[in-house]
């Protein structure tokens, strides 16, 4: 599958989920399936399946391509530009370190930062839910994959 092919379908997997799927929970989604994209790269790369890690690598910076292109800078501000900046930081070190001999330890750097990102979601979610109930989740949509209806 070519990745203009892969992006489409990747954003129109975020545009399903922001129908279904309040935003913030969305985001939380999005980025356990990079995790989870990125581990099996990892084990297939470990095991020298090369091409079925490449594979999972694709989809998993698609994923985080899908995200920066989604973000809304006139509402989302500085916050939105380091979204932005992460997003893409992420995407170029896996595409460079894919194959090469270090790539196991910084893969794992990689998922420990995306835990991270996933967590602080988590964190918002959580204290938005608390503070402002169910109409939390539309505060924060500039910032998840649901800003773009």
């Amino acid at each position: 599958m070519s990745q203009n092919a892969m992006a489409h379908r990747a954003n129109q997997a975020y545009r399903g989920a922001a129908v279904c799927v309040p935003p913030l929970k969305a985001m939380i989604m999005l980025l356990d399936r990079t995790i989870s994209f990125l581990r099996k790269s990892m084990a297939a790369q470990e095991e020298r399946r090369f091409e079925e890690s490449f594979v999972q690598l694709t989809r998993a910076t698609s994923i985080l391509r899908g995200l920066s292109h989604n973000l809304d800078f006139a509402r989302g501000g500085a916050l939105a530009e380091q979204l932005y900046n992460t997003y893409n930081s992420l995407i170029l070190a896996c595409l460079r370190l894919h194959g090469t001999p270090q790539a196991p330890e910084n893969f794992r750097r990689i998922i420990a930062s995306l835990a991270q990102l996933r967590e602080a979601w988590e964190f918002v979610d959580g204290a938005a839910a608390k503070a402002l109930g169910p109409v939390a989740a539309n505060q924060f949509s500039a910032l998840t994959p649901a800003a773009r209806r």
